[in-house]
């Protein structure tokens, strides 16, 4: 960080007195190579080479040791160029390092704040550079406030709870150790004032004794109207001391209100059918070892299910798409979103361009981004867009349910659990691993019959990877 320096006047100018503040120049600034001091009335200045250029033309600089005549330090630096960016500094010799702010980095173009959810660390921890100290939570993800510079924790200036928007200073780090003294004498006045109210509490005893007389005649006069009006109400209301409020999360407002818009906006309807699993996972059983040694991940059946969607998007573009006011926009690429539940809520990571994918980079995708969802340092692009969803409920044991579309998308899949039923097959009563399968879709855009077909598909490609092979 450039900078100009400054100390009190020295009474002439010896060239050791240049030479002390040339090596403090050096080891602050080990970039600058060549210097210029300057005599004023307002003390002694070692200049940056960028700014000597400027100096030069607002006054005369001589070489050390000469007499100088300057205009005043203040309008010195009032005349240099707005481009040269320069700080200055009054800084005690006997200091023995900065104070530097750890601030709420950019969240993103959509995000104007959050919520400061967590410190990571305590006033006193030594952190490193880029460390993280604190989390911001807002309604998509959560942000890392990184420190700035190696140190000490001096003091947390923000709350956790506090709304706090990019730039917004939250903790003072100290570069040197001295950050390290302030936790020492804190527990030392906690343990003077945890020894303060014992002695506190000797003194108003006689005052105690005051009390239960003036509480005595009160209970006595109180039960004999109250039995008639509580004995009603009271078995009908649950204790308020088993009761807990907890604010809800920025994500979970986000989601709670993203999903009542849907249910508002949209003309929900949900078809069903099931799925035969045999031959999916007869291939996923015969070809994992081989997949796993070539590609580096596990084969799923989530690959295959985003194949299946993809096959069916294409044969029914429709459900690709999407109403935008008086006009449907018709999407050329497929960007399917993944509902990953996490403990911080529901989020929706996108696939892109699936429909250029195959089965292995499918799988990798899948992982990276279950894994952010799950430690929670996704970002918000690879959140952003999705023309179509995925919700696999079955992980969690869901047999059936209705899944609610994401906004502003059009239709959403449903997963279920894998059940072994009877079935008839060839006639014969065989026991079938079986999933039902959901699609909810917008009525306004959809009709029925683009909706079945594409469940329709998707039931005939899961029950038949060959299909996609031989593309039909």
């Amino acid at each position: 960080m450039f900078g100009v320096f400054r100390r009190r006047v020295v009474s002439g100018s010896s060239s050791a007195s240049v030479k002390i503040i040339g090596k403090l120049w050096r080891r602050t600034c080990p970039v600058a190579s060549t210097t210029a001091t300057c005599f004023t009335s307002e003390g002694e200045v070692l200049l940056h080479p960028k700014i000597v250029g400027n100096v030069r033309s607002i006054c005369h600089v001589t070489q050390p040791g000469g007499p100088v005549n300057l205009r005043p330090l203040r309008e010195v630096m009032t005349s240099l160029q707005p481009s040269v960016s320069m700080q200055m500094q009054t800084r005690m010799f006997s200091s023995s390092g900065d104070l530097v702010d750890a601030v709420v980095p950019f969240m993103g173009e959509s995000i104007s704040d959050g919520t400061l959810a967590t410190f990571l660390k305590k006033p006193g921890d030594r952190v490193e550079i880029d460390e993280p100290i604190a989390q911001v939570e807002t309604d998509k993800v959560t942000i890392d406030v990184a420190s700035p510079e190696a140190g000490i924790i001096q003091e947390f200036v923000a709350k956790e709870g506090d709304t706090v928007e990019p730039g917004t200073k939250v903790a003072i780090i100290s570069k040197s150790a001295e950050g390290a003294s302030p936790p020492p004498p804190s527990p030392s006045k906690k343990e003077e004032a945890v020894s303060q109210p014992p002695k506190v509490e000797e003194k108003p005893a006689p005052k105690v004794e005051t009390a239960p007389i003036i509480a005595k005649p009160k209970p006595s006069a109180l039960p004999s109207p109250s039995p008639s009006r509580t004995s009603p109400s009271e078995p009908q209301l649950p204790p308020k001391e088993r009761e807990r409020r907890v604010p809800m999360t920025r994500l979970r407002k986000r989601v709670a209100t993203r999903l009542k818009d849907s249910q508002n906006t949209f003309a929900l309807l949900t078809t069903f059918n099931e799925v035969d699993m045999t031959n999916l996972m007869k291939l996923r059983s015969e070809y994992k070892d081989a997949f796993l040694e070539k590609h580096g991940v596990k084969l799923g059946l989530m690959s295959g299910f985003v194949k299946a969607a993809v096959s069916g998007l294409q044969n029914q573009p429709i459900i690709n798409a999407v109403i935008d006011g008086d006009d449907i926009i018709y999407r050329d690429y497929i960007d399917i979103s993944i509902a990953v539940g996490t403990p911080k809520g529901l989020v929706v990571p996108v696939i892109r361009n699936a429909e250029k994918m195959n089965f292995a980079e499918i799988e990798k995708e899948i992982n990276s981004l279950a894994k952010k969802a799950t430690s929670g340092t996704i970002s918000i692009d690879e959140m952003a867009g999705g023309s179509f969803t995925i919700s696999n409920g079955g992980v969690y044991g869901s047999l059936l349910s209705t899944p609610i579309i994401n906004p502003p998308q059009s239709a959403i899949l449903g997963m279920h659990s894998i059940v072994s039923k009877p079935m008839v097959v060839g006639g014969n009563i065989v026991a079938r691993p079986m999933m039902y399968i959901a699609l909810t879709y917008d009525h306004r855009l959809i009709d029925g019959r683009e909706a079945v077909f594409f469940l329709r598909r998707i039931k005939d490609v899961v029950e038949d990877p060959r299909r996609l092979l031989l593309d039909i």
